[in-house]
């Protein structure tokens, strides 16, 4: 791959609570990446791609009519490179809840966009608040309605910190501890998952009085308790807080875990051997695992495969 590489990302915490205000967490992950190219378009995944960034560009170009001043690109230049056989390059699985489309979003802005935020200068929290905004609008052409995050997290390639909707930054994470035992892992279900639908139940289930009880009262409490420990190195605390969100999501998110998973994300509740969360919006994709003791996890879910992506 070619051009400036953006990355995947992981949203360790704050899956449809930031959508509430809960706190989240995410971070980079470097092994799938994309970048924009224009050589080779035989292939039919860079044909659907190139096709996708035709409607993409007549969608910045309406965007950037609805929302005067808060972004402009440079059109002539994406719509001549477009007809030219542009397409994303991308290892990043899509439906997979690790950023796909966040990653082109980067990409794009970071070609096209006139008077762009960059990387290098002193990134204040009005910044990163106009990068998320801009991201959000962006990235809603694939999803009907994004928190902007995907993309900002691609576009840094830094942990990003959300302490609330209005109030986020970039974050130093511990170090890893290579050695460690514990362990943050993928765990793959072997089926996509799709955004939109999933956002659509989540935003269902929230006309509810009680979902919205428990969201407020059980889930973003533990989300931010798991925040907190995390950037913290509370290992102890964390899997307490851990454990306690596993079980709040299999009871109250089951349309987003699949079926077959009910049975082996309760195994990790009760045997404490590793606790399951989603990885993104769920239906598919990855899911998201936590463990004290890699080699036991591993053991109880031999027949899947296990992707470290962090050490403890």
């Amino acid at each position: 791959m070619k051009g400036p590489l953006f990355y995947s990302k992981i949203l360790l915490f704050g899956e449809y609570g930031i959508i509430k205000d809960s706190k989240g967490l995410s971070i980079p992950y470097n092994f799938f990446k994309g970048a924009l190219k224009t050589d080779d378009v035989s292939s039919e995944i860079a044909r659907n791609s190139n096709q996708s960034l035709r409607s993409f560009a007549d969608y910045l170009g309406n965007m950037s009519i609805e929302e005067p001043g808060l972004v402009n690109f440079d059109l002539a230049a994406l719509k001549s490179d477009v007809a030219q056989g542009m397409y994303f390059d991308s290892s990043i699985p899509q439906g997979y809840g690790v950023g796909s489309s966040g990653a082109l979003v980067a990409a794009i802005y970071d070609k096209y966009a006139f008077d762009k935020i960059t990387v290098l200068e002193n990134l204040t929290r009005d910044k990163l608040l106009t990068l998320k905004k801009i991201f959000g609008k962006m990235e809603s052409f694939f999803h009907g309605k994004s928190s902007g995050l995907d993309p900002l997290n691609s576009y840094l390639s830094l942990p990003i910190l959300i302490n609330s909707e209005d109030n986020i930054e970039s974050a130093s994470i511990p170090s890893q501890n290579v050695e460690g035992k514990g362990a943050v892992f993928l765990l793959d279900s072997g089926i996509t998952g799709e955004t939109a639908p999933m956002v659509q139940i989540f935003m269902e289930k929230m006309k509810q009085e009680g979902f919205r009880s428990m969201l407020k009262d059980q889930f973003i409490k533990h989300t931010d308790a798991c925040v907190e420990d995390f950037v913290n190195g509370n290992v102890k605390s964390l899997f307490g807080n851990l454990k306690q969100l596993s079980h709040v999501v299999l009871d109250n998110f089951k349309p987003m875990i699949p079926a077959k998973f009910h049975e082996l994300w309760q195994n990790g509740i009760d045997t404490n051997d590793y606790y399951l969360k989603l990885c993104g919006s769920g239906g598919g994709g990855y899911i998201l695992g936590f463990t004290e003791d890699v080699d036991k996890a591993k053991k109880a879910l031999k027949d899947y495969n296990l992707e470290v992506v962090y050490n403890f």
